[in-house]
């Protein structure tokens, strides 16, 4: 009866036999939602899959062996979750989400610290910011409380797919469906809130090189009273098609323009974007139309820690031109620096040369990510 199991490599059989218990009840750690507390010591697995190539990750899918799901209907409030294995999901050809588009995503990385520790980097701002989305398409979302205890459960569970430190991250990617038929245009009667993970290393093909950006002045990533400021799914297949062409010239990425006067920068196809000139750092607004990073946040709490004024307001394409550095931050991409930005045929290459404030950034944050800086915030989760 246990053949069919394949759950981690050099299984014990009494591990086999928590393991179908926990399963079977439903739980795996204390942090379940459902009240029923088996301590994290009963789901033994090895630190981590030592016979995986670590050294040549990249964002690419590699599913972990867990996956969580939560559902609720129309009017209710999500309730108990579940862990399970990584799998596909059932849908109704009528389900909102594929007829509609009504679903949002979160990105989150668990990171194994210094000292071993298994850490989340602000779980609890992706909780509030897919509540607010949420609120924008008429969906019901987990508490602050449920989401943060789930991911946490996910990290504990696919533990062993978290690389060693400095190797890369566990990517944990929430998302909320309207999982509920409906052939009419309204809010879906059902949703599901699943959880799944994947080890990754660099976002871009580059690594850590500089980016090269391409302004996009034709398609446009969102407009005022769309959607553009939330973790909707409907923003991000629109930017594709500006992506694709943008790499087939070689560029790494697309910087898009605010839809009314293509004057003003917004933010690449899934990062936020900065400027630096002498000590001030600039970055759009948040006006409706850009998405209020996590990454983006934190890097100007430390960025004001370490003395540089930054400023958020509408920062004109043509500045571009005169700035002394330029980099893009997000939860995939972290903070990069960016090496060229091409507009109408006019390339601007940046001096990467001496010590980089996008360098001081990053090192300051995967500092305290990795426990090696101080956390003064509290902004680090510890899940082991």
């Amino acid at each position: 009866m246990f053949q069919r199991i394949s759950v981690f490599p050099r299984t014990t059989l009494r591990q086999i036999l928590r393991y179908k218990f926990i399963q079977f009840e439903g739980v795996t750690s204390s942090y379940h939602t459902s009240g029923v507390a088996v301590s994290s010591k009963e789901f033994e697995q090895p630190t981590y899959e030592s016979d995986f190539d670590w050294d040549n990750l990249g964002f690419d899918l590699k599913p972990a062996d867990y996956m969580y799901t939560m559902k609720c209907s129309e009017g209710e409030n999500f309730t108990h979750g579940r862990l399970s294995r990584y799998g596909n999901i059932e849908l109704s050809p009528a389900a909102s989400v594929l007829n509609y588009g009504q679903g949002l995503l979160e990105g989150i990385k668990a990171l194994r610290g210094e000292n071993g520790q298994l850490c989340l980097f602000r779980p609890e701002q992706n909780a509030v910011r897919m509540q607010i989305g949420a609120e924008r398409l008429c969906m019901p979302a987990p508490s602050t409380e449920q989401f943060v205890d789930a991911v946490k459960e996910i990290a504990v569970a696919n533990r062993r797919w978290i690389p060693p430190t400095g190797k890369g991250s566990l990517y944990i990617r929430p998302l909320l469906l309207g999982c509920g038929a409906r052939l009419g245009l309204a809010p879906s009667p059902e949703y599901t809130f699943v959880i799944y993970a994947s080890p990754v290393g660099n976002y871009f093909k580059e690594g850590v090189a500089p980016l090269n950006l391409y302004v996009e002045d034709e398609y446009h990533r969102a407009s005022r009273g769309g959607a553009g400021c939330v973790k909707a799914i409907t923003n991000y297949s629109p930017v594709l098609k500006a992506q694709a062409k943008a790499k087939c010239r070689g560029f790494s990425d697309v910087l898009f323009l605010d839809s009314s006067n293509k004057t003003y920068i917004e933010e690449a196809s899934s990062s936020n974007i900065f400027i630096v000139k002498d000590n001030v750092i600039s970055t759009p607004a948040p006006t409706g139309t850009i998405l209020e990073g996590i990454t983006r946040k934190s890097i100007i709490e430390i960025a004001r820690d370490l003395g540089y004024q930054v400023d958020e307001r509408g920062v004109r394409v043509d500045e571009l031109d005169d700035a002394d550095e330029v980099f893009s931050t997000g939860t995939a991409v972290g903070v990069a620096a960016v090496g060229s930005i091409t507009y109408r045929d006019k390339r601007v290459n940046y001096n990467m040369d001496g010590q980089l404030v996008s360098q001081k950034l990053y090192s300051a944050l995967v500092g305290i990510q990795r426990g090696a800086v101080e956390d003064k915030r509290g902004w680090i989760v510890k899940i082991d």
